[in-house]
């Protein structure tokens, strides 16, 4: 008998297609002596909604479990995605921003790496972010910040108080929330009668096509295509009007809505749905053939370890990401195959990874004593890292990655 559950989208039946197994929180990245105390582990699994084609999780995670004081994320950690915000605000200053007193709200904010050059540039701006540390770092820049999770009360609050959005942004948050209706109504509520809302997230199509099965998690709780966009919109008086491929975090789709009617839909909707549709992207045979994928990257991935080990090889991590709890709970990697993961966040060194416990270290460890191979979880930034690891390649260092197949480079 199928496993189902209701869509939060449209009430629909979803039917599961795939059970990553017990999971813990991704980002609970603990310190080592505590390793294991109470901690937090749900189950992970995909499933798709026969009605309206959302992707979604089965079982949803607290928020509050999630999205707390010491949420460790930081979205200026990488020269490519501080390049990325940087022109977005640029385009928001030059094409949405540029009415009397222009007004943006961004939803899920850090810390505040898109809002800086609006708030330098004088522009009106309030970042809504529940997360403390983060929301302090970016009050700290001189952005406007609301400790908050964004729903409809909050919306209409801040419409109260400061007046409709020209804008409405959010960049790897939409994905996370499950209770969507609040949110998008209360886009409805803050939204200006010409405004936007525009969000971008990894698009469902690029995780299939790439076999990326780490950008499940718990905190993403939505996978997005522009059909399942579509239909979501059109329950809540918006319209999809606009769509743009951007080569982010291993692929993801920007989505413009706007009230009904208020914009005329771009040619773009239309062929990104178009192409959708010819990758037969919502047939439950697609989603088994995935499945069938993630079976076969993780039976290559532990082989290979177990492998290298047996041979005498040092192999350490590279990237302590969110994503990599997935591969590592779901093959069973611990200490004993990864020696250590190497990670630029100082909220994560000292500390040990969700789950599967291995130690997180900062990169001077890396570089102090190269290991024959490293696992390079963090591989949407495969380039950048590469790049400017040189000196690991030149000691005889090989990188394992696993997308779209297990490979050794």
């Amino acid at each position: 008998m199928p496993v189902t559950s209701q869509c939060r989208i449209c009430d629909g039946v979803v039917q599961e297609f795939f059970d990553f197994g017990q999971q813990p929180l991704s980002d609970a990245f603990a310190e080592p002596a505590k390793a294991g105390d109470n901690e937090f582990f749900f189950r992970l699994a995909t499933g798709i909604c026969t009605s309206c084609s959302m992707v979604q999780l089965m079982e949803e995670v607290p928020r509050e479990e999630m999205f707390h004081e010491d949420y460790p994320y930081l979205s200026s950690g990488s020269s490519f995605m501080r390049e990325h915000f940087g022109k977005l605000a640029e385009r928001f200053r030059t094409t949405e921003l540029t009415g009397p007193d222009p007004f943006i709200v961004e939803l899920g904010c850090n810390d505040g790496i898109m809002l800086k050059a609006l708030a330098e540039a004088g522009i009106r701006h309030l970042g809504v972010e529940p997360s403390g540390g983060v929301a302090d770092m970016a009050a700290a820049k001189g952005i406007t910040v609301r400790k908050d999770f964004f729903e409809e009360a909050v919306a209409a609050d801040i419409r109260a108080k400061q007046g409709p959005a020209d804008v409405i942004y959010a960049a790897n948050t939409l994905c996370h929330i499950p209770y969507m209706g609040s949110i998008l109504r209360g886009v409805v509520n803050l939204l200006a009668p010409k405004g936007v809302f525009v969000f971008e997230d990894p698009y469902f199509a690029d995780i299939v096509r790439r076999n990326s099965f780490d950008q499940v998690y718990d905190e993403h709780f939505f996978f997005f295509t522009a059909q399942s966009v579509r239909e979501m919109a059109k329950l809540h008086g918006l319209e999809l009007v606009d769509v743009e491929r951007i080569p982010v975090h291993g692929g993801e789709v920007r989505y413009t809505l706007a009230l009904a009617g208020a914009r005329t839909p771009s040619a773009a909707v239309a062929e990104l749905i178009a192409a959708e549709q010819e990758q037969k992207l919502t047939d439950f045979a697609t989603l088994e053939s995935f499945g069938a994928n993630v079976r076969q990257i993780r039976d290559d991935l532990v082989n290979l370890l177990r492998e290298l080990k047996d041979k005498g090889h040092r192999v350490v991590g590279y990237g302590a990401t969110a994503k990599s709890a997935t591969v590592l709970n779901l093959c069973g990697i611990g200490p004993d195959l990864i020696e250590f993961i190497s990670d630029t966040s100082s909220t994560k060194q000292g500390r040990v990874t969700p789950g599967s416990h291995i130690p997180v270290k900062p990169p001077t460890e890396f570089a102090a004593r190269y290991p024959d191979y490293a696992v390079l979880f963090a591989w949407n930034h495969a380039e950048e890292i590469m790049a400017k690891e040189q000196d690991f390649r030149d000691a005889g260092g090989r990188w394992i990655q696993y997308v779209p197949n297990v490979h050794v480079s």
